[in-house]
């Protein structure tokens, strides 16, 4: 076994442990980690050092997931997603447990544009988790949900764990930005439709029935309200539509094929998504410098986190690189000869058990280029063996009992966290070995 995969292993158990045993904080564990992969360079330390950083902020990725830290601060502080919530709300509160599927629902649009799995847990479920124990939810029950609806965001594009994947050495030569984001909508697609049968199943074993119709607005008086607030989509849409399909095209034709190509979809994005966001809720944001000043303020913690583990992630991968690990990954991969079923189990259940103490960008930097690697050598398409990846890294919110997220729900809930590990577990964990593998072996249909 060369030196590259045997750092690459204690790459990944310092990280398990550093945050874990030691109970450090994630960006902590990933710069220990990228030290130790430098130390395994001998006197060649501070040449992988060097070309790992550099490698690490020359990255797009980089920028995008800072940009989308920023949007999802912006997006709490104008109320915009309480709108949408509202409306989904008046459109399905009035089925049995309709509540419920507006948590789910509304978890999802969350997850569209801000895809933190503990911000969704706490936005969405501030509002739905009452809503669900007012109609008859048990309380339990409803943090379950909340919790387990948290890591949507990971499989919705263009997540951190989506940069953080497309932009390792390892993957990037097999994909693009662009199809990798129709592949990840039908992905998402399905891990909703899966959780909208977790509601049913829910709503029927607890015999949950309809809202209160005065707890219901008129859907024709929230649309009224916050009709508005679905423009903010367009920030999404409209990179995509740039860079995808018939517009795409026709601009080739008009402006030159280099002229489209030089729009990022993974620059553009976030820049879209929050002028559309300034736009729409200027009404709530600060009017004076210094209020300005403590918003920006107030998202340093998470940029210290989220910075840093994307950082050290791109770094880690760069180093690990450097030291060769790809061609000594490719001895190891010849002889385990595994099928394509097989390798979609292993690497799906493996990362399932990563994403338990780590959350899912952190997964997706310390095991998701092995596991792609894996799957692809094997024979799985490298959009679908993508989609496997974040697949099985969005359970981070459901994993207990390390998952924040957890926490959140159970706190806004009054329950004992410890109620929800069981549900989770079956309901929100080992479904998405099932759906990961369905994914990579193209048995569950979605674009490539």
């Amino acid at each position: 076994m060369g030196i590259a995969v045997i750092a690459l292993a204690s790459y990944i158990l310092i990280i398990v442990i550093w945050s874990t045993v030691l109970k450090r904080g994630i960006a902590e564990a990933m710069v220990v980690g990228f030290l130790l992969i430098c130390a395994f360079g001998q006197e060649q330390f501070f040449d992988i050092a060097t070309e790992g950083m550099k490698a690490a902020f020359s990255e797009q990725v980089v920028f995008s997931a800072l940009a989308f830290t920023f949007v999802g601060t912006l997006l709490a502080k104008t109320g915009i997603i309480d709108r949408q919530v509202a409306m989904l709300n008046s459109f399905l509160g009035r089925l049995p447990g309709g509540a419920g599927y507006v948590s789910t629902v509304g978890a999802a649009l969350f997850g569209a544009i801000a895809h933190s799995g503990s911000s969704n847990a706490a936005t969405v479920g501030t509002v739905t988790i009452p809503w669900m124990k007012k109609s008859q939810w048990p309380s339990h029950i409803a943090a379950t949900l909340v919790a387990g609806n948290a890591g949507m965001g990971t499989v919705i594009p263009p997540s951190a764990s989506f940069f953080i994947l497309v932009g390792l050495g390892t993957v990037a030569p097999f994909i693009t930005v662009e199809k990798l984001l129709l592949t990840m909508y039908g992905v998402s697609a399905w891990c909703l439709a899966w959780r909208l049968i977790v509601v049913y199943m829910f709503v029927r074993r607890f015999n949950i029935g309809k809202g209160k119709d005065n707890e219901v607005e008129p859907f024709r008086k929230t649309f009224a309200e916050g009709w508005w607030t679905v423009l903010i989509f367009m920030g999404i849409a409209i990179p995509i539509l740039l860079t995808l399909g018939p517009l795409s095209d026709h601009l080739k034709g008009n402006l030159g094929a280099q002229a489209i190509k030089s729009v990022s979809i993974m620059v553009w994005m976030p820049v879209m998504l929050g002028m559309f966001t300034l736009i729409l809720g200027w009404r709530k944001l600060p009017k004076c410098g210094t209020a300005w000043y403590e918003l920006i303020a107030s998202t340093a913690p998470r940029y210290r986190e989220i910075g840093t583990t994307i950082v050290f992630a791109f770094a880690g991968g760069a180093a690990l690189a450097a030291l060769g690990l790809a061609e000594q990954l490719s001895e190891v991969l010849n002889g385990l000869d595994a099928s394509p079923l097989v390798a979609c189990i292993i690497v799906v259940v493996l990362v399932i058990l990563v994403a338990g103490p780590l959350n899912s960008t952190a997964t997706v930097a310390t095991i998701g280029g092995i596991g792609f690697t894996v799957l692809v050598y094997a024979g799985i398409n490298p959009y679908l063996a993508a989609g496997l990846i974040l697949t099985a890294s969005s359970t981070e919110g459901a994993s207990p009992p390390g998952a924040a997220a957890i926490y959140i729900a159970s706190g806004i809930a009054q329950v004992p966290p410890s109620q929800t590990f069981i549900p989770l577990i079956m309901l929100y964990v080992l479904p998405f070995i099932l759906i990961g593998v369905g994914v990579g072996m193209g048995w569950l249909p979605v674009p490539t």
